[in-house]
């Protein structure tokens, strides 16, 4: 019997491992796709043709020397046709993208669930790093990523909605459909992140009398919210102010300036990326309150 669940043990185990890789090899190849559409996308330029080109000498790349992560490392970081350098963001998203679907797989299994977190994990990807480079989060991101947050809502409903409660105190509807309570939870949640930060970023042009974030900002948390819901849309906000305030003081300690004098020029001369710290905290979120609640139960129903 011993020898028996040992074999199944490991049978099992196998079957982790094979499809792990099996997530790890379709992330990055999906990761090569979001690189098209980080690069192309501000630009205006389609995301389906022209095919792959060099950035520099807009030489089409061969299928093999466009091998997702691996395909850099061949080349050393060159561009086979005029050997300038090719920037290390495309493997590094690549391989992030990898990571990020191998941790859904080992967080949520096969479900669809794992499907929600996947789509969501592209677009944050697209988001986070087109902010870092431009500065711009694209309606063309955010508003079909908000719509497709409400799609999945109607499967996989947001945690802690409070749309079946509302519709008890107020229309007396003791039951709703799970699909609409999903829906209604999305939409509800997507308002409370939209509107919060709206708020917050008109009280700082009264306050400083300047733009302080872009309606992008507000979009992207309206996304967010579809997906994660009020506690996550929540958390999210809190991670990612909490990062942009530890990057102005890691920044102010290396000698460029006072934090408060940072965040001033920051703010009025090239924008604080808020969508890219917004970024990283959904990404915590959704992968990191899962472990955290699993190292400490005592903060499953805060942070998971």
């Amino acid at each position: 019997m011993w020898q028996i669940e040992k074999s199944g043990r490991g049978v099992a185990g196998q079957t982790v491992v094979i499809t792990s890789v099996f997530f790890f090899l379709f992330g990055i190849i999906v990761g090569s796709f979001l690189n098209v559409c980080i690069t192309r996308i501000p630009e205006e330029i389609s995301i389906v043709t022209p095919g792959s080109r060099c950035p520099r000498c807009s030489t089409p790349i061969k299928p093999y020397d466009n091998v997702p992560v691996f395909a850099w490392l061949w080349l050393r970081g060159k561009c086979r046709g005029c050997g300038l350098p090719i920037s290390p963001m495309y493997p590094l998203i690549e391989l992030a993208a990898g990571l990020l679907f191998v941790a859904a797989f080992l967080e949520f299994g096969i479900t669809q669930t794992t499907v929600k977190w996947l789509f969501f994990t592209c677009l944050i990807l697209i988001l986070t790093v087109i902010d870092l480079r431009v500065r711009m989060l694209p309606d063309i991101v955010n508003w079909p990523g908000f719509a497709a947050g409400l799609m999945f809502s109607a499967f996989v409903p947001p945690d802690h909605g409070f749309a079946g409660f509302l519709a008890w105190r107020f229309l007396n509807i003791h039951v709703l459909p799970a699909f609409l309570e999903g829906i209604l939870d999305g939409i509800l949640e997507a308002a409370f992140g939209s509107f919060l930060l709206w708020g917050l970023a008109a009280l700082y042009k009264v306050v400083r009398g300047h733009e302080g974030m872009g309606m992008g900002d507000v979009k992207m948390i309206a996304m967010i919210g579809a997906f994660l819901g009020l506690r996550g849309t929540f958390l999210t906000l809190l991670v990612g102010s909490l990062l942009g305030s530890l990057v102005g003081i890691g920044a102010s300690r290396r000698g460029l300036g006072t934090e408060r004098q940072l965040r001033w020029a920051i703010a009025r001369q090239y924008q604080l990326p808020l969508g890219t710290f917004l970024g990283i905290g959904a990404l915590a979120v959704v992968y990191g309150g899962p472990v955290i609640a699993g190292y400490w139960p005592s903060l499953r129903g805060i942070v998971a």
